[in-house]
C-alpha cells in the first residue's frame, strides 16, 4: 500500500498535510501520535472509508481515487479487513455465522471449510458454534479478526483493536497480529495509543499536525514511549504522558511487546517512510 501527498481537510481543520507513506507486503505498522494529529483519519483514507482532499491511495496495485462508490465497496469487501475497538458481532448469531455474515450480506454463500478455516487462524475452531456471551472479551475480538481475514485481504487494518481488551488478553491479540505477519505476510496496519501494542509493530510512524514526523524500527515499548512523550511535550500537552504510563504497563505485561531494549530501536526523524 501507498499513500502520496495525502490531504484531508474539513471545512478549516487540515486533518492530514501532504502525507507520503510505504507499507510493504507482509509487515506490521504502527501509526501513533498526539490526540488530533490526524492518525484515525489516515486510516479512514487509506482503507477507503474517507475520500482524501487530495493526494492518492494505492492498495494492492488499485487507485482508489479513480474508483466509483460501487467499486470501492466491492475493493474494501474483497481486499480491506478491518478490525475496531469493539467487536461488533451480532448476539444472536455464532461465532461462525458471524464471521460468515459479511459474505452473506454481500450475496456470497462461503463454504463451511472455509468459515472453519478463518476461525482455525485465530485459535477459535472448536467455538464456532458459540454465541458471543458464551466468549471472553478477547475470543469475541479473535472472532471479529477471523471474519475481517475470512477474504484473505490485502491489508488489515486495526483501529485501536485492543482497547477494550484487559492487559492479559490484549497480549494474546497482539501476538495473534504478529503471527499473521510472520507465518502468513498479512500486511498490517494498526492505529494504537498504547507504547506496548505498538511495540509488536515491525514500525512505528509517528504524526504531528496532520504530518509525518518520524518513525522508529524494531520499536521497544520504552522506545517508543519516550518519543511519544517528547512529542507531547512538543505539542504542549504535559501531564504524564504515555512515558508515565509505560513502566506500569510493561510491568504488568512482563516483557510482553517489547522486542527489545531502547538503544535497539531505529529512530528516523523528519522524512516519510519508505519501503
Amino acid at each position: 500500500m501507498r499513500v502520496r501527498g495525502l490531504r484531508r481537510v474539513y471545512g478549516d481543520v487540515v486533518a492530514l498535510d501532504g502525507v507520503d507513506l510505504d507499507f510493504a507486503v507482509g509487515t506490521f505498522t504502527a501509526v501513533m501520535g498526539p490526540s488530533g494529529s490526524g492518525k484515525s483519519t489516515l486510516l479512514q483514507c487509506a482503507a477507503g472509508l474517507d475520500r482524501p482532499s487530495g493526494g492518492t491511495v494505492r492498495v494492492d496495485g488499485v487507485e482508489l481515487g479513480g474508483l466509483g462508490e460501487r467499486r470501492l465497496t466491492l475493493l474494501r469487501r474483497d481486499r480491506i479487513g478491518f478490525v475496531f475497538q469493539s467487536f461488533n458481532l451480532l448476539p444472536s448469531l455464532t461465532a461462525a455465522q458471524n464471521v460468515a455474515l459479511p459474505l452473506r450480506l454481500a450475496g456470497r454463500r462461503p463454504s463451511r471449510g472455509a468459515v472453519r478455516a478463518a476461525l482455525d487462524r485465530v485459535g477459535l475452531g472448536e467455538r464456532a458454534g458459540h454465541r458471543p456471551a458464551e466468549l471472553s472479551g478477547g475470543q469475541q475480538q479473535r472472532v471479529a479478526l477471523a471474519r475481517a481475514l475470512i477474504t484473505r485481504p490485502a491489508v488489515l487494518f486495526g483501529d485501536e483493536p485492543t482497547g477494550a481488551l484487559d492487559t492479559t488478553t490484549s497480549r494474546e491479540v497482539l501476538g495473534l497480529l504478529r503471527e499473521l505477519v510472520d507465518r502468513e505476510g498479512q500486511t498490517t496496519v494498526m492505529v494504537t495509543h498504547d507504547p506496548v501494542a505498538a511495540s509488536h509493530a515491525d514500525r512505528v510512524v509517528f504524526l504531528v499536525d496532520g504530518r509525518v514526523s518520524g518513525e522508529l524500527t524494531a520499536p521497544s515499548a520504552e522506545a517508543v514511549a519516550a518519543h511519544m512523550a517528547g512529542l507531547e511535550r512538543g505539542a504542549g500537552a504535559g501531564g504524564s504522558g504515555p512515558a508515565a504510563e509505560v513502566a506500569g504497563a510493561v510491568g504488568r505485561t512482563g516483557d510482553a511487546g517489547v522486542t527489545g531494549g531502547a538503544g535497539r530501536a531505529g529512530v528516523v526523524v523528519g522524512r516519510s517512510s519508505s519501503c
